[in-house]
């Protein structure tokens, strides 16, 4: 699918992921009435001012009225507080921006690589579903400089402000991802016809289990032993020498660290057991699309396994959140269970991308090593050509 046929859904999705998500900090201002608490409740409203607010143009208090904070040297910034205010409207006009550029550029290569025909459609939905929560949190980290100077104190506990401000405002990013997914691969399913045979591929069954093994050793090495508690525990407390790096403990668990264990002694067997099946569940669905992806990309290019690898890390993980939300949720002995779960949807996207990225680029090089050695082997999928036949006579697959 060439690229002119690929930017028109890719462009229509990024205006529509944009525009939600726009419309979504607007929309946080209205949780300020009182009726709003009448109707959903203090903790429902609490919730969702803390998953609007990273969208929403309207600052803080801090911000608008300058409290707390230094301008110039002894200019209290209550004096001058429009200098703040144009720096974080700044900061959300480069979010917005850098949201849909973001978006464009990778859903392009999955767009193009992994058209929605030919049995592809759940596929490149859910991959680009998953670019757009990456395109998101991509956003939140690049503005994220802009908004913390906003406040006026950024160089106290900075990388920790940047840890906090990439993972903020996923939640609503997950729904306003999927709408512009289903959009994108709409648009694409139009644009598709005409652009002439997208058949899917054959790949060797060795090279393809080898290179999906490959791929999910390296997303299950932050899941089991970077995660771990006691690993966890020193990614955390680490710190580099005086200055602005001296607290890079959260940045680090942030971008490498896809969950949390603990020893199976602590709390309940069976509730351990359960966050070990979601974990399970995350490393199988990305060794289950690692292993189809060469033969569902139309060209199994290096930037288009990386880009996917990083979707099916991204997309087992929400798996694994709503498997946690719709089993572990359930339990009624857990106060507030249902709203800790649904509060850590989206979570854990920045490390998603670090490990997901690694592993598209392993698949990719293990696949490009076996597949030489593995000519001839038994293909995972293929769809068998079509021979040709006499005028008005049905088309039959050859063989």
């Amino acid at each position: 699918m060439g690229y002119g046929r690929a930017a028109i859904p890719v462009l229509a999705g990024g205006v529509l992921l944009t525009a939600l998500l726009w419309w979504a900090g607007a929309s946080a201002s209205a949780l300020h009435l009182q009726g709003a608490t009448d109707v959903l409740g203090g903790r429902v409203v609490a919730d969702l001012q803390q998953w609007l607010s990273p969208w929403s143009y309207d600052p803080p208090d801090s911000v608008r009225f300058g409290t707390g904070v230094l301008g110039d040297i002894a200019d209290p910034a209550s004096a001058d507080p429009e200098r703040y205010l144009s720096l974080y409207e700044t900061g959300m006009q480069i979010r917005f921006a850098a949201v849909f550029v973001f978006f464009v550029a990778g859903a392009l290569v999955l767009v193009r690589r992994l058209p929605p025909v030919n049995r592809r459609t759940p596929a490149a939905l859910l991959a680009v579903w998953a670019w757009g929560m990456v395109a998101g949190m991509l956003a939140a980290t690049v503005s994220a400089p802009w908004i913390v100077a906003s406040y006026g104190h950024g160089s106290y506990r900075l990388l920790p402000q940047l840890a906090s401000m990439t993972s903020s405002g996923q939640q609503i990013n997950v729904v306003a991802s999927f709408v512009a997914a289903v959009v994108t691969v709409l648009v694409a399913r139009i644009t598709a016809k005409g652009a002439g045979p997208l058949p899917l591929g054959a790949v060797p069954v060795g090279a393809a289990r080898l290179a999906a093994t490959a791929g999910t050793a390296v997303v299950a090495l932050s899941l089991v032993v970077l995660s771990y508690e006691s690993v966890a525990a020193s990614i955390q407390t680490a710190s580099l020498s005086g200055g602005l790096l001296s607290e890079p403990g959260d940045l680090l668990r942030a971008w490498l660290l896809l969950g949390g264990w603990n020893a199976p002694t602590a709390g309940s067997p069976g509730l351990w057991f359960l966050y070990r099946l979601a974990d399970v569940l995350l490393l199988a669905l990305v060794w289950w699309a690692l292993r189809l992806l060469p033969v569902l990309l139309t060209r199994a290019t290096v930037p288009a396994t990386a880009v996917c690898g990083v979707c099916a890390t991204v997309v087992g993980l929400l798996a694994s959140q709503l498997f946690q939300f719709a089993v572990i949720g359930a339990d009624s002995s857990l106060r507030w269970g249902g709203q800790y779960l649904t509060g850590a949807l989206g979570g854990h996207v920045p490390a998603a991308l670090t490990w997901g990225l690694l592993a598209g680029l392993t698949a990719a090089v293990a696949l490009r090593l076996a597949g030489g050695s593995a000519e001839g082997a038994e293909p995972v999928l293929s769809v068998p050509p079509v021979a040709p036949t006499p005028a008005g006579l049905p088309h039959r697959p050859a063989g």
